[in-house]
């Protein structure tokens, strides 16, 4: 067994610090000793997206990663996301508004990634949302709903919602 590993990690605004197996995942750091448990674990091989954070900024998948790759990052999970306690960040609103989930598994990892391409593209296409949407999956909705919440979040954070 691997002799465990001192990280130190700022995850939505808090430092989290410990001792860790270098073969921990990011995503089990974050569920298990962070208690994000937004952050979803569906297929562990980076494909559905259910687990994807910001790691300093950028969308990433956070069970592709170990937790010490992490030390002195800045991690933003869906919980962290919202601009206070009383005001959900515009992406969270508009899932919401637009009816762009239905069972909720994939809806953090959507919402994370759909915050980094509007920081990214402001005034998508729709061609270009569900370009930028590709890399997440769900089994429920049939993505209208969360292209139409993308398309609500555009506008609201100032992009022209086309």
């Amino acid at each position: 067994m691997a002799e465990a590993v001192a990280i130190s990690v700022k995850v939505n605004g808090r430092l989290q610090q410990g001792l860790v197996e270098p073969r921990l995942t990011l995503a089990d750091f974050l569920r298990e000793k962070a208690l994000c448990t937004g952050v979803h674990l569906g297929c562990e091989h980076g494909v559905c997206g259910t687990c994807t954070i910001l790691l300093d900024g950028q969308a990433v998948r956070s069970c592709l990663m170990f937790a010490v790759q992490a030390n002195q990052a800045e991690v933003t999970t869906v919980e962290g996301l919202a601009l206070n306690e009383d005001t959900l960040h515009p992406v969270q609103q508009a899932f919401s508004d637009c009816h762009g989930l239905q069972c909720g598994f994939c809806t953090p990892g959507f919402v994370i990634s759909v915050a980094a391409f509007l920081e990214a593209n402001p005034d998508p296409t729709d061609e270009e949302i569900r370009h930028g949407i590709s890399g997440n999956l769900c089994r429920c909705t049939g993505y209208q709903g969360i292209v139409a919440a993308t398309r609500q979040a555009a506008a609201t954070m100032g992009g022209k919602s086309r």
